[in-house]
C-alpha cells in the first residue's frame, strides 16, 4: 500500500513537471515573437510541424497571434515563467517527497481552481472541467494523505 502511495506521488510530481515544461514552452514561444511578425513566425513553425494550414484552429491562433501587442506577448511569457517555475517546485518537491511540496501543491492547486471555473464558465470548455477534476482529486489526494501521515495542522 505505502509503495502505491509513493506511486501516486511520483505521478503527480510528474504531472506537474509536465505542465511546468508546457509553460516553458509558451514562455519562450511568447518572448520569441516579441519582435518580427508573430503570426509569420507560427505560420511557418506549424508548417515545419506538419500542421495543415487550412487547419480551422490553426487560423484561429494565428489570428489572435497577429493581433498580439508586444507588450501583452511579454506578459504572457513572464507570466508563463512564473507558474513554470512553481510547477517545477512543486514536481521536483513530490518526486523527493518532501512533505513541504505536498503543502504547497495543495495550496498552489486550490489557489487556481476559482481561476481555472471562471474560465470554463466564459469559455465552455470540457477540457477546463476535465483538469478542475484532476486538481480537486490531487488537493484531495493530497489533504487525505497529510492527514494520514499526522502532517496536516487541523488533525484532530
Amino acid at each position: 500500500m505505502a509503495k502505491e502511495r509513493d506511486s501516486l506521488i511520483r505521478i503527480i510530481g510528474a504531472f506537474k513537471l509536465v505542465k511546468a515544461l508546457l509553460l516553458t514552452a509558451v514562455s519562450v514561444t511568447a518572448l520569441s515573437l516579441i519582435h518580427g511578425d508573430p503570426a509569420s513566425h507560427v505560420a511557418s513553425w506549424m508548417s515545419a510541424l506538419g500542421f495543415d494550414p487550412e487547419n480551422l484552429y490553426v487560423n484561429e491562433g494565428l489570428q489572435k497571434i497577429e493581433h498580439a501587442d508586444p507588450q501583452k506577448l511579454k506578459e504572457v511569457g513572464i507570466g508563463s515563467l512564473v507558474y513554470a517555475a512553481l510547477f517545477m517546485t512543486e514536481g521536483v518537491g513530490l518526486l523527493l517527497r518532501r512533505v513541504w511540496a505536498e503543502y504547497l501543491t495543495v495550496i498552489i492547486t486550490m489557489s487556481f481552481i476559482p481561476f481555472e471555473i471562471y474560465e470554463m464558465i466564459e469559455h465552455e470548455s470540457w477540457r477546463k472541467g476535465a483538469l478542475i477534476a484532476i486538481n480537486v482529486a490531487i488537493a484531495v489526494y493530497l489533504v487525505l494523505r497529510l492527514r494520514r501521515d499526522k502532517h496536516w495542522p487541523f488533525n484532530r
